[in-house]
């Protein structure tokens, strides 16, 4: 594999959130612990925005945002929150930038693959990876080596 990420159309979950996370500098990557509850995805959206903001990315915030809030959704929604992991966040944003990208990744501790539905546009639910799928350059995601896994999703900056 190269160094380098592929294209959007050709990136895929061998470059993902793990290639993302060993290559980017401390400066340039943005860690967040998120309890599994509903106003974690307020601070996820918040914290999402001020990264940005601080990157000098700001005209991501707005598809990045709402990218944040489905993905720590299905978090909180859907992760199992083991006992014997309480010692660590049960989900955690993580936000990287590697010109010309930025990876939001939303790790949770269940093992359980993300699986996109059909889009009810009438029901309230179902629409999460849709609208992930639809903001994003592309999304994916990888099982983590302590266990659980990282949705992510990918954004091309203006550089």
């Amino acid at each position: 594999m190269s160094d380098e990420p592929k294209s959007g159309g050709q990136l895929t979950r061998d470059v993902g959130f793990g290639w993302f996370r060993r290559a980017a500098g401390p400066s340039d990557t943005t860690m967040c612990p998120l309890a599994p509850q509903a106003d974690s995805v307020k601070t996820a959206r918040d914290v999402t925005r001020t990264t940005l903001r601080e990157w000098g990315l700001s005209e991501l915030s707005d598809d990045a945002a709402l990218v944040v809030s489905e993905l720590v959704t299905n978090a909180v929604r859907y992760a199992l929150c083991p006992a014997d992991r309480s010692g660590d966040p049960p989900i955690t944003l993580t936000l990287v930038r590697i010109a010309p990208h930025v990876l939001l990744a939303v790790s949770d501790p269940s093992d359980q693959a993300p699986s996109p539905a059909q889009p009810d546009f009438v029901s309230e639910h179902g629409r999460g990876l849709y609208i992930v799928e639809t903001y994003s350059q592309a999304w994916g995601w990888d099982a983590l080596d302590e266990g659980g896994k990282a949705v992510w999703a990918l954004f091309r900056t203006g550089d």
